[in-house]
C-alpha cells in the first residue's frame, strides 16, 4: 500500500463567470501543505474575467479547460476524465479549504484507516460576512441507510479513492441539481464502502449556490432526489425525503 507521502490528490474545480469568488478557491488549493496535488480547473467559457484569474494561478494548475459545456455535471465529468490522483475531490468556485493542512489531513486519515471515502463537514457563510459561520453541514448525520430520506454527506468535503470513482462511473448529465446525490447514491448504496466521518470543517462554502439558492432550487432538488432513488431501485417517497428538514434546521443553531 502507498505511503501517505506518495498519495496524489486530484482537486477538480468547475466554474463559469466566477470572477468574484474563484481566486479565493484557487488560493486555498495553492496554499495547501500537501505536496502532491493535481488541481484541474474546468471553465464553461467565462466572459467576466474568470480566465484572467485562472491564468494567474497557472503555475499551480495541472490542467485548464475552457469551453462551453452542458451544465455542471458535464463539467465535472470532464474533470474526472483528466484526474489521475489516488484520491479525488471537488472544490466549487464558491468554496475554499478551511485551512492549509486540510488535504494533508485527508491523505493521512485515509491512509491510516484504510478508507475508501472520508466524510468531512462544511461551514456556510454569507458573502457580506465571510468570517461568520451561519450553518454547519455535519456529515455524521449521513449513513447509507438514510439515502432513502435524501441524506448525503457534504459533497465538497467528500474525498474518494480512485477505485470508487472507477466503479461508480461518471455523473449523469440529465440531472440539473441533484447529480451529486445520484452519484453518491451509486457509491454508497448496496456496497461495503469503507468510510469514516471526521468531525472537522474541511471546506467553507458561500451561500447562494445551486443547492442553497432558495425555495425553487429546493423543489427541484427534492424532485431529482426522488427520481435518483427510483432510478437506482431505492424505495422512497416525497414525504420521506422532506422529513429530513426539521433535523436540518438544527444546523442553523448547532455549529
Amino acid at each position: 500500500m502507498n505511503t501517505p507521502k506518495s498519495l496524489r490528490i486530484s482537486v477538480i474545480t468547475v466554474c463559469y463567470n466566477s470572477a468574484s469568488t474563484l481566486e479565493k478557491a484557487l488560493r486555498s488549493v495553492a496554499d495547501q501543505s500537501w505536496p502532491l496535488i493535481e488541481h484541474i480547473v474546468i471553465d464553461g467559457g467565462s466572459t467576466d474575467g474568470t480566465l484572467q484569474i485562472i491564468e494567474k494561478f497557472g503555475p499551480h494548475l495541472a490542467k485548464i479547460i475552457s469551453e462551453p459545456d452542458q451544465g455542471i455535471y458535464d463539467a465535472m465529468n470532464k474533470g474526472l476524465a483528466h484526474a489521475s490522483g489516488d484520491i479525488i475531490c471537488f472544490l466549487n468556485a464558491d468554496d475554499h479549504y478551511a485551512w492549509p493542512g486540510a488535504l494533508a489531513e485527508v491523505a493521512q486519515q485515509m491512509q491510516e484507516h484504510h478508507l475508501e471515502a472520508l466524510l468531512g463537514d462544511v461551514a456556510f457563510f454569507h458573502a457580506d460576512n465571510p468570517e461568520r459561520i451561519v450553518r454547519r453541514y455535519r456529515s455524521d448525520r449521513f449513513h447509507p441507510a438514510r439515502l432513502a430520506w435524501g441524506w448525503q454527506p457534504a459533497h465538497p468535503a467528500l474525498f474518494l479513492r480512485r477505485s470508487v470513482i472507477e466503479r461508480v462511473g461518471r455523473f449523469k448529465t440529465s440531472y440539473r441539481i441533484a447529480g451529486d446525490f445520484e452519484f453518491i447514491l451509486r457509491a454508497f448504496h448496496d456496497t461495503d464502502l469503507r468510510y469514516r466521518h471526521f468531525s472537522t470543517i474541511f471546506v467553507r462554502m458561500q451561500t447562494g449556490g445551486a443547492s442553497t439558492g432558495g425555495i425553487q432550487s429546493k423543489i427541484r432538488l427534492n424532485r431529482e432526489v426522488l427520481r435518483a432513488c427510483r432510478e437506482n431501485g431505492l424505495r422512497t417517497n416525497m414525504l420521506k425525503i422532506l422529513s429530513k428538514y426539521p433535523l436540518k434546521l438544527l444546523e442553523l443553531v448547532i455549529r
